[in-house]
């Protein structure tokens, strides 16, 4: 891409509201890929369970486990290519491409097309992920006040991809068809990927066509349902105001040509050559280790054990400051694992649980005395599950599904003779009845409604993010000033004691069910507000003390060594979510229990491990007085490392 400005240096690149105008093209590139990564993960374990795979819910959460955990393994290779052979640029090209294949290769109903797109996804982020983020830094000049400001900015970006992911490919995905859901995370990544390359007029377009068409979506396939209305439309604001700034920022000047470019030292053809012809060997390779889950687990546990290794050789072989140093990021890298494996059942064991026993329905009528013994015809949603029919039989989640996929299948099937035989672009609009015999005990009971689908709920961390983020940013530079800010360890403390009392808020809701096995919503929410706010003391500021605390002769090892623990968390997080297995897939054998019998093995789980992150938070604020001791925070600035922005 030529922009005018391909020749001025960061302190004289064109600015918006005092940051470089670059800055809000890799904003809107880094959020469309969100969008795509966060859609297809709001649908994964729901598509393994109730798709073609028809997988039981711990081989699901095996695989979604390698998965996550590989997805954060493979930006430390990534980086290290872009920093010795592609350049940063070239190197989010070539993740963008990987992904958008990756997501592409998802509509194809194939076992080994299923796990070959995971392959190429998790190829892909581990070029893009890295390399974009280093590219924000680049637009700014050295020791530049703005910096983490700039980065704050662009992990709204982040969190308002990741907030519309669910709301549209999540909603999309399990009303009309996983193969829609999945389309639309595609075409989010190229677009992200357009954005990223494209001229400057043609880059303005994007980002505002793709704004209004998100934002108008959002709204169509919503019509009618007031409470989806009223949750999208202000998500559906943010990202119109965001795409005018960002569109004007982008005409005062795009990305300058030498943001991301490889140092200027002679090509070397063959590396290039090398690192394409990797990707082809890599793809298969990782195939394999995410649909065989122990040897992943092997692999990230051999790593793990040599970065772990490394670290503490080199602790002990160093003077006292920075040997105390490094105690404290391998004690904080322990606690950040843990963190992070109770977080990350948000996509497995918790968006189950949102699926089964959470009260979805809005607006339900009620069964009245003058319908008992009457059969009538009634939307065949969640609203049904666990009501037991007249013949005492309890309706199942499988039995809704069968009867809405039928109905789903039959209306694509009738738009694809009216379209010549070919799919239908757009998915059709269907309705599925179920017919119902009313007996007394049914009386009072609701039906119908607007169901709000389970995967939706995965906004909720996010945009309560966007809400909270800047509040807890002032709130910590207020603290600051007054010099009561928390040391990192007391913070670490207080992000898992919140991610603890998060679990314990679903455990309760979970014990207060109806005699159906349902929950409400609100439940859900404050407990997903409360991992958020944990989220928030704790992801910040893990990368900022990695650089601060690390000697200047190994921030890359400990860096890796870093985003490796939070990829064996991912691990973890699939192990722990198992405990919460109920079913064993779809079909005849698999057909889920009622929720009166699942509802009890959720609640029993995230009460464990709401005491275990609560316990966490307690040993960890006993332990934050020698751990900040150890941190030497009076010698900082004095010895060359300067602190780097951080973010999950």
């Amino acid at each position: 891409m030529s922009n005018a400005n391909s020749a001025q240096g960061p302190s004289e690149l064109p600015q918006l509201m005092g940051h470089p105008a670059g800055l809000f093209t890799l904003f809107f590139a880094e959020m469309w890929e969100r969008f795509s990564y966060y859609g297809m993960r709001a649908l994964l374990v729901f598509y393994m369970i109730k798709g073609f795979l028809g997988y039981g819910d711990k081989e699901a959460y095996e695989v979604y486990g390698a998965y996550t955990a590989l997805v954060y393994a493979t930006p430390f290779i990534g980086g290290m290519v872009a920093d010795r052979l592609l350049g940063a640029r070239r190197s989010v090209v070539l993740g963008g491409m990987l992904m958008a294949a990756g997501h592409l290769l998802m509509t194809i109903e194939n076992k080994y097309a299923f796990f070959g797109a995971l392959a190429l996804l998790i190829c892909g982020n581990g070029f893009f992920k890295p390399n974009i983020s280093t590219i924000v830094g680049s637009l700014y000049p050295a020791g530049s006040p703005k910096r983490d400001a700039g980065f704050t900015i662009f992990y709204i970006g982040i969190n308002l991809g990741a907030a519309l992911a669910p709301l549209l490919c999540g909603y999309v995905g399990e009303t009309y068809g996983w193969h829609y859901g999945f389309g639309l995370a595609t075409i989010g990544m190229l677009i992200g990927l357009a954005v990223f390359v494209a001229p400057r007029g043609l880059t303005q377009a994007l980002i505002v066509l793709g704004a209004i068409a998100a934002a108008a979506s959002m709204v169509y396939v919503n019509r009618g349902d007031t409470l989806m209305l009223a949750v999208n439309a202000p998500v559906g604001l943010a990202l119109l105001v965001a795409a005018f700034v960002a569109a004007f920022a982008v005409g005062k000047g795009g990305l300058p040509d030498w943001a991301g470019r490889r140092p200027q030292k002679p090509t070397n053809r063959t590396g290039e050559f090398m690192v394409y012809a990797g990707v082809l060997i890599a793809v298969p390779v990782i195939a394999l280790l995410v649909s065989r889950n122990t040897i992943a687990g092997y692999v990230l546990t051999a790593f793990g054990i040599l970065a772990l290794g490394t670290i503490l050789v080199e602790a002990l072989r160093s003077q006292k400051v920075e040997r105390e140093r490094l105690f404290v990021v391998l004690a904080m890298m322990f606690f950040s694992m843990l963190f992070w494996a109770f977080f990350e059942q948000a996509g497995s064991s918790v968006n189950n649980f949102t699926d089964r026993n959470v009260q979805r329905v809005t607006a339900a009528s009620t069964f009245t005395q003058d319908q008992v013994g009457t059969t009538i015809e009634i939307p065949a949603n969640q609203a049904l599950v666990g009501l037991k029919r007249p013949d005492g039989k309890i309706v199942t989640l499988t039995e809704i599904e069968a009867v809405v996929t039928k109905a789903r299948d039959a209306a694509i099937e009738k738009a694809k003779a009216a379209n010549g035989g070919k799919a239908p672009a757009t998915p059709p609009e269907f309705s599925a009845t179920i017919p119902w015999t009313v007996s007394s005990e049914h009386v009072g009971q609701s039906y119908g409604g607007n169901e709000v689908k389970a995967s939706v709920f995965q906004a909720v961390n996010p945009v309560c993010i966007m809400i909270f983020g800047l509040v807890f940013s002032a709130l910590w530079g207020f603290l600051g000033r007054r010099k009561l800010e928390p040391s990192t360890p007391i913070k670490f403390s207080l992000g898992l004691l919140q991610l603890g009392l998060g679990f314990i808020v679903f455990w309760y809701g979970a014990s207060q069910a109806s005699d159906r096995g349902m929950t409400s919503m609100l439940w859900l929410v404050v407990g997903y507000a409360l991992h958020t706010t944990g989220e928030l003391c704790l992801s910040p500021v893990g990368l900022s003390m990695v650089t601060r605390l690390s000697p200047a002769r190994m921030v890359s090892t400990v860096m890796g060594g870093w985003f490796l623990a939070t990829a064996f968390s991912n691990y973890l997080a699939g192990l722990i979510a198992g405990l919460t297995g109920v079913s064993h897939g779809g079909g005849d054998e698999g057909t889920l229990p009622p929720p009166q019998e699942t509802v009890g093995v959720y609640g029993d789980v995230f009460l464990k491990i709401g005491i275990a992150g609560c316990g966490a938070a307690v040993l960890l604020l006993i332990l934050s007085p020698i751990l900040s001791k150890w941190m030497h925070s009076d010698l900082e600035g004095k010895e060359g490392n300067q602190p780097a922005p951080g973010g999950h």
